[in-house]
């Protein structure tokens, strides 16, 4: 670790308290002149950095940069050995083509890309992804043999109400999930969820799994593209809170990596269903470009939808899309 995420790391840990340059050298085993200019380049950064006279350094508690110092004080104990594997960038094409990348490359399991934007961020069906600066977009390396999950749609609902439950965690917000990949929060999407797999060409078994998730953490609504301003919001559109992404990227990183033991199929599902907001409602239906009215009735143990049509017949969805 560098000089710089070093002492960053430390006035993390001690956020809105004064430490003296003396004091970090001393635990750094460094002069108090590169403590200095760590600090400088802390400051350059973003980070709001006060030198106190005769008392030393403080992080101002109103920062929200994402890091692998601000993040690694809230992960839990089994999720901690994964902060290693954590890479945040300032920007990025898109953070599941850098996590495909270096999953291409061995990467191992629990490898964690964060970015603060995305210049080409995209959903399903390669649709845009809006991803303005100030957002959060990770994506997740997962080993099969690890997460024990060989179908890449458990992983969607696992992350669908991981995320679910993150945010509820650092908000008061009340987070559903519109089937199969979006999370919504007051009727708007928050957040969608992309999930790509890799199948080894000579076994047939599932190699690795890229699980993309984008959320909308400060998007102003008027600050959405037009087309996108009446169905999309953020979890805080009006405000910026102290370290909430930091916390969120820990939260979802520990639900999703530093679980005690591997997830169960059946409680993922009970779950995913609990959150789903368009059970009972009037929906339309989109699948290779034929369009048709119909019901949600239920959501099966592989996470197929299960609609009823205006004839009254029973159909079980696999793939396409919804609107309510």
């Amino acid at each position: 670790m560098s000089t710089k995420n070093r002492i960053l790391e430390l006035l993390e840990q001690n956020r809105g308290e004064s430490i003296s340059g003396e004091h970090l050298a001393g635990i750094l085993g460094i002069s108090r002149n590169a403590v200095w200019k760590a600090v400088k380049e802390l400051q350059k950064d973003g980070y709001n950095i006060y030198a106190v006279t005769n008392k030393g350094y403080c992080l101002c508690g109103e920062n929200d940069i994402v890091s692998v110092p601000g993040i690694k004080p809230f992960l839990s104990e089994k999720a901690k050995p994964y902060a290693d594997k954590i890479h945040i960038y300032k920007s990025v094409e898109s953070t599941n083509k850098t996590a495909k990348e270096m999953a291409v490359a061995g990467a191992e399991h629990g490898t964690v890309i964060i970015a603060d934007c995305q210049t080409m961020g995209r959903g399903r069906y390669c649709r845009k992804f809006f991803s303005p600066s100030g957002g959060l977009y990770m994506s997740i390396v997962l080993r099969p043999e690890v997460l024990h999950f060989e179908n890449p749609t458990f992983v969607t609902a696992f992350a669908a109400v991981s995320v679910c439950e993150a945010i509820e965690s650092i908000s008061k917000k009340t987070p559903q999930i519109k089937w199969v990949n979006d999370i919504f929060i007051d009727g708007k999407k928050v957040c969608g969820i992309l999930t790509e797999a890799v199948t080894d060409l000579e076994s047939g078994a599932l190699d690795w799994i890229v699980l993309g998730i984008g959320i909308n953490v400060y998007t102003r609504t008027e600050d959405f593209p037009d087309a996108l301003q009446a169905t999309a919001t953020s979890i805080y559109p009006e405000e910026r809170m102290s370290s909430v992404r930091n916390k969120l990227s820990a939260q979802i990183i520990n639900k999703i990596l530093g679980f005690e033991t591997s997830p169960s199929k059946t409680d993922i599902f009970e779950k995913y269903k609990k959150r789903l907001v368009m059970l009972g409602k009037e929906i339309t239906v989109i699948q290779n470009q034929l369009e048709y009215k119909a019901t949600a009735v239920d959501v099966d143990s592989f996470g197929r939808l299960i609609v009823k049509n205006e004839n009254d017949e029973r159909i079980t969805l696999s793939f396409g899309e919804i609107r309510i």
